[in-house]
């Protein structure tokens, strides 16, 4: 019997100007819409990262935002992440616009891409039909070799693309499926099949998310800058921390749906909202400067509807000197997130680094209490004991209760009638305190007996 330990996986990454088509053709690799795409330069800021296969073969492609670095210092900054991503690259696929043709900006990418060490592929996007294909050839000017022409948005000449990218790429693994199909080794085991946490930050725009982000990565990962909504797509980066992997979602900052009057901001919206739906656990930001806002209450309800643990991170503790400032912060928390109040509270700084060491210990607990599973012999006992010491009106009874899943833990209760809403709560309470399940919260389904 075989066994396979992870591998490294080759990492492609897409570079060019604004606007070329480099999100477009990431999603036409990945074969979905993972990255936001509209047809205007600046929508994407941070780079994305996901696993593509051709033939089998997997390979880490990245998408990233347009290189400018002499332009505004928001521009500044997205060029950092380019390179950065360019750094850590096996391969690059230099992306350029063959409806344009050579801008004094393509030239720009080249010049800085001829100095690089990874190899670099010159692609030349939009070639829609046979002449935008005979048009590439001028794109040979720029001096790194023969340009590919490809159709990102049609898929034109995209399955050629690939069969150079695995032959260029260095020792690509094959997929599982791809050995299973081909009989490859039919006694694969896969070690350390157990997904990593996923842990979302969410907040309204400019709450200091991507910084907390990137402290917590332990890099400048995500685009930090003083406009609201510079993050416009939900970034995910597994980090090997010393209680193992965990996967961190930075989110765009969330608007109330009535000011949302553009499209990508839209989008971005619809891919936070996913990202906590699909998270073990999620840090709920709040600027402590400027207290719990209509705002925040409205993404707390939607953030607690997902059944995920929460934990209420009061970010830039730190300017906030007066006391009596702090007591009516903490005091504001407990009012009005008041459907929340299982949930930890932790003072922070995301710019200084204070007090965040407190969140790993925080997060550990809370990701177990989701994961949690507890002896059916158990559930009925402390059940028992809750009908015991307060039994429900009417004469309605749990006959019988089982655990019927994880990830948030549920309950299964058979009963001989309806029982009421408050007294389901009561044994939500009896369970939550018996096992140590702290803020997750707990599902109960009823079910009468006879169903």
């Amino acid at each position: 019997m075989t066994e396979i330990q992870e591998t490294q996986l080759p990492v492609v990454v897409i570079v060019g100007r604004p606007n070329v088509g480099k999100s477009t053709l990431f999603n036409r690799f990945i074969g979905e819409q993972a990255a936001i795409v509209e047809d205007r330069p600046g929508v994407t800021r941070d780079r994305k990262e996901l696993e593509a296969e051709w033939l089998g073969r997997r390979f880490r492609l990245v998408d990233t935002g347009g290189w400018l670095p002499a332009g505004s210092e928001l521009d500044a900054k997205v060029s950092r992440q380019v390179e950065a991503a360019v750094r850590s690259a096996d391969l690059i696929l230099f992306l350029t616009d063959g409806s344009v043709g050579v801008t004094d900006e393509d030239e720009a990418v080249a010049s800085w891409l001829r100095k690089v060490k990874p190899p670099v592929m010159l692609v030349v996007n939009k070639a829609d039909n046979d002449r935008r294909e005979a048009d590439r050839w001028e794109f040979l000017a720029l001096g790194l070799g023969e340009p590919y022409p490809v159709s990102a948005l049609h898929g034109r000449r995209a399955g050629d693309l690939l069969d150079e990218i695995i032959s260029r790429v260095p020792d690509a693994p094959l997929s599982e499926e791809y050995q299973e199909s081909y009989g490859l080794d039919e006694d694969i085991v896969v070690v350390g099949d157990q997904k990593p946490p996923r842990v979302a930050l969410i907040g309204r725009p400019n709450v200091g998310k991507s910084t907390l982000f990137n402290r917590l990565v332990g890099e400048d990962r995500s685009v930090v800058h003083d406009m609201p909504g510079t993050t416009r797509d939900a970034i995910d980066t597994l980090v090997e921390t010393e209680d193992g992997p965990v996967v961190f979602v930075d989110t765009a900052g969330m608007r109330r749906r009535s000011r949302i009057d553009d499209t990508a901001e839209y989008y971005s919206l619809v891919r936070a909202l996913r990202a906590v739906d699909a998270s073990d656990i999620a840090l709920f930001v709040i600027d402590a400067t400027q207290g719990v806002t209509a705002q925040d209450q409205r993404l707390a309800e939607r953030v607690d509807a997902a059944g995920c643990p929460i934990v209420i991170l009061l970010n830039k503790w730190e300017l906030i000197e007066d006391l009596e400032d702090r007591e009516r912060i903490e005091l504001e928390v407990k009012r009005k997130l008041y459907f929340m109040d299982d949930a930890p509270v932790l003072k922070i700084s995301a710019l200084t680094g204070k007090g965040v060491h407190k969140l790993r210990p925080v997060l550990q607990e809370a990701i177990e209490q989701y994961h949690r599973r507890v002896p059916t012999r158990d559930v009925n006992r402390v059940i028992a004991d809750a009908q015991q010491r307060q039994p429900a009106a009417g004469g309605a009874k749990v006959m019988y209760a089982i655990q019927g899943a994880t990830d948030p833990p549920t309950f299964t209760l058979f009963v001989n009638r309806e029982l009421p809403h408050t007294y389901l709560r009561y044994l939500e309470r009896s369970i939550r305190e018996a096992f140590g399940f702290g803020s997750t919260p707990l599902k109960l389904r009823v079910r009468k007996r006879g169903d």
